[in-house]
């Protein structure tokens, strides 16, 4: 009797293990139109074209005039960055945009690296291709596509660069020498907005997979943070065979093990599988991570309900829009910052390199469109979409900030990523990790390859 139980026992587990264990799953790959109208009957006109960044006087003109008429409101005494951004440090950042900051400058600074358009899907996408100037003898560079978030831009990735693809020249071994392209986000800055609803992060993975295909690339290397982690993500969950590895700085991976061990980790972390770096970044867990994300969410509830209400009003004003987006350069670099008058803002950024960023909204008018990405991709709600309750089977490597609005211990990322190789806890920064500590997260996409060919 006690061996039919055990064996019957041992039967009942092997079927439950073979039904309940991970299936390597991908998302169909399928296929979309987002221009205006029907999809036209012929074959997309594949070719890509060179693309260059302009102004004119016109331009910046119209700008001045805006900014000269800017009403302002005074600050609450002792207010900071508590209520937003602080008026008082506006009113210096507007005067530095209107009298100092040189646009023309700024754009021969853009047009520094290749620029291109191509149509894919009935948009045109944007993307900077950066290539080697040297290459060792007899090798080949590493691909790597780079995707930016909201409000970012791909400007963010700049003074990354060079670190990548020039990487002796700037005091880096050339053990890693990488080919660049950076893409704009369609509805962002270059790249056409969608003309239909249901534009997602999925559509964006698939455009930015066939960027890759056309660009002569069949197996390539990802990078992302925000909006680019998940696009990152959802390309990897493709088309896993074409991704030879995936590095993140950001990861969307709440789930109902993490929230239940994040109650429970301040007692019991080590059996949870909590280094004492994790309990550091995570407790007082009322105040590092619900008050925290209650201080910070304001926004995104209003993009995934409403952003063309916001967004009208950002797109006719120069100095709301600078508002708007140098906010979160503030509180996202480091929630401290929130304490001080200027919002720490000059601490980590310059004004010049802030404000492009903004321009790239304000010149192309892309502020509701990119706003629109939250509503497509979290209106619905949230794990209400395939891609969020898959793995990824691909190699994965991580970079965890310490100032990242919320932090994600090593083991909630293997939870989503199970072929995580690479887990590093960085020395400082925040959430535009590319833009604000390039040499840190240029050397872990260089220690994570390193660890992906020694396997």
């Amino acid at each position: 009797m006690w061996l039919e139980i055990l064996l019957t026992s041992v039967l009942g587990f092997a079927i439950y293990w073979f039904i309940s264990r991970d299936k390597e799953e991908t998302l169909p790959l399928e296929d979309g139109w987002w221009g205006p109208g029907t999809r036209p009957t012929g074959r997309e006109d594949e070719s890509i074209h060179p693309f260059k960044v302009e102004t004119s006087d016109e331009e910046i003109h119209d700008l001045h005039q805006r900014i000269d008429k800017f009403r302002f409101t005074p600050p609450l005494e002792d207010s900071c960055f508590h209520y937003g951004f602080n008026s008082n440090y506006l009113k210096k950042v507007i005067s530095y945009w209107r009298n100092e900051f040189n646009w023309k400058k700024q754009v021969e600074i853009l047009n520094r690296y290749p620029h291109f358009k191509t149509k894919i899907e009935g948009l045109d996408i944007h993307f900077i291709h950066v290539k080697p100037p040297q290459l060792p003898a007899g090798r080949t560079p590493k691909p790597l596509l780079m995707v930016h978030g909201w409000p970012g831009s791909f400007y963010e990735f700049y003074k990354i660069i060079p670190l990548l693809t020039d990487p002796k020249n700037h005091g880096l071994s050339d053990e890693h020498v990488f080919e660049v392209i950076c893409p704009s986000i369609p509805g962002y800055g270059f790249s056409e907005a969608s003309s239909k609803k249901g534009f997602n992060s999925v559509a964006t993975a698939r455009i930015f997979y066939k960027l890759m295909l056309r660009l002569g690339f069949q197996e390539f290397y990802i990078q992302g943070g925000d909006w680019g982690a998940l696009i990152c993500t959802n390309m990897a969950q493709l088309v896993p065979s074409h991704v030879k590895g995936l590095h993140l700085n950001m990861a969307l991976v709440l789930s109902n093990f993490s929230t239940l061990t994040l109650l429970l980790g301040r007692r019991f972390g080590r059996f949870l599988g909590y280094t004492e770096r994790d309990v550091e970044l995570l407790y007082p867990v009322k105040e590092k991570v619900f008050y925290s994300l209650m201080r910070e969410s304001g926004y995104m509830h209003i993009q995934c309900t409403k952003p063309d209400t916001v967004g009208s009003a950002l797109n006719d004003s120069p100095v709301g829009l600078a508002a708007y987006i140098l906010e979160k350069f503030s509180t996202w670099t480091n929630t401290e910052f929130r304490y001080l008058e200027d919002g720490g803002l000059e601490r980590k950024f310059s004004l010049d390199d802030l404000l492009t960023n903004v321009m790239l909204y304000w010149t192309t008018a892309t502020i509701v469109s990119s706003q629109r990405f939250y509503k497509e991709n979290l209106g619905q709600g949230w794990m209400t979409q395939k891609h969020e309750r898959m793995k990824v089977y691909v190699p994965t490597g991580f970079s965890a900030f310490p100032s990242e609005l919320m932090h994600t211990p090593e083991k909630w990322v293997r939870i989503k990523y199970p072929k995580l190789i690479s887990y590093s806890y960085m020395a400082r920064g925040g959430h535009f990790a590319a833009f604000e500590e390039p040499e840190l997260l240029a050397q872990d996409i260089r220690k994570f390859l390193s660890v992906l060919e020694q396997q």
